[in-house]
């Protein structure tokens, strides 16, 4: 039998999904030390509909979960889960085979509690997180209140936020609002419909000023009325690095839960990484992030309306000065180079490239 790999990263999606990028393989393309990434079935998501859609790419993911573990890695990493079908027995196996073991998380994986079909509760994420917290031998959460609470039941747990890399950003270079005015949001379907939080802010702003979204996720249309005054641009590794330095505000709504709570404000940092002025609930570590930026949080629709307005209201100049000094924070406190140094600590990693 083949001996294995010596370092082992495993995490629930491929590289398109959002989370896997960040958390596992972007910080993998700068280290000099190799690791064998099992990514389930390389996926995107993993509603249940899509695993019941390919049971022998599932049959086959499992499987190679036991000869990982059969195969006693020296040094392993977890992100998230090991499988959607677990409730923890994969991941305290897996999290004990290796020599050291690291578990990584960056959603409230702890007040999951499997919301939604049957499918989805037969294998809520409370449980795994909470196990895979309990058997690692290092924890990294992505913001202090994951930080916090996984303090509570581990010793030895490192804060590293989500970062990004502004250099693949293109840069916003214009701030004269286009006309009429784009505001802009992306992420994926599962998560569009936060902006009906704030459908009667962006129907009064669309209403006042002719103003339109550009969505950058799906090209399904799915949001009701306002999908009127919405332009749809399909997700791509391209797109992503260059359509947000054309829109001229960037928006993050998000609704108050528990699990919101946890979320590490990724969206603030691309738009700060752009240059782009955006308003955002400040909900958990956007708070932090909105100070940092000096962007301005919203609470309700009417701040919505409001901060907004603020935006479309301000001189080119005053917006530009925004952008620029959200862009430097951003390299300077959120970045893979900034926080390189920690992460292979994390890890107890050597070289980087």
């Amino acid at each position: 039998m083949d001996p294995g790999p010596e370092q082992c990263a495993i995490t629930p999606y491929g590289r398109r999904a959002g989370s896997s990028r960040v958390r596992v393989f972007e910080w993998l393309d700068r280290v000099d030390t190799d690791f064998t990434v099992s990514s389930y079935a390389s996926f995107a998501d993993a509603a249940p509909s899509r695993l019941a859609r390919h049971p022998v790419a599932v049959a086959r993911a499992e499987l190679r979960l036991r000869r990982l573990a059969a195969a006693r890695p020296r040094r392993l990493l977890l992100h998230r889960e090991a499988s959607p079908l677990s409730r923890g027995w994969w991941e305290r196996r897996l999290l004990t085979c290796a020599d050291f073991a690291v578990y990584d998380f960056d959603d409230a994986l702890q007040w999951d509690w499997g919301a939604g079909g049957v499918l989805r509760r037969l294998a809520p994420k409370s449980g795994k997180a909470r196990t895979a917290v309990r058997y690692a031998d290092r924890v990294i959460a992505g913001n202090e209140v994951l930080g916090n609470w996984a303090a509570g039941c581990h010793r030895d747990v490192v804060v590293i936020p989500s970062c990004v890399a502004p250099e693949d950003y293109t840069p916003k270079t214009l701030y004269a609002l286009h006309d009429p005015p784009r505001l802009g949001w992306i992420g994926s379907r599962h998560n569009e419909d936060c902006l009906l939080l704030v459908a009667g802010a962006l129907e009064e702003i669309h209403r006042r000023t002719g103003a339109r979204l550009t969505l950058i996720g799906t090209t399904t249309r799915s949001l009701g009325r306002i999908e009127t005054f919405i332009d749809r641009v399909d997700w791509s590794p391209h797109c992503q690095r260059t359509a947000l330095a054309d829109v001229d505000i960037g928006l993050m709504p998000l609704p108050s839960t528990p699990y919101n709570l946890g979320k590490c404000g990724y969206k603030l940092l691309q738009y700060g990484a752009v240059g782009l002025p955006a308003v955002a609930t400040p909900i958990g570590v956007n708070a932090e992030i909105l100070d940092r930026l000096g962007m301005p949080p919203a609470r309700d629709e009417s701040e919505w309306t409001d901060a907004i307005r603020g935006f479309l209201e301000a001189s080119d100049a005053a917006r530009e000065q925004l952008g620029r000094e959200a862009r430097a924070v951003v390299g300077r406190r959120y970045s893979y180079e900034a926080w390189l140094p920690r992460w292979t600590a994390a890890l107890e990693l050597g070289g980087v490239r």
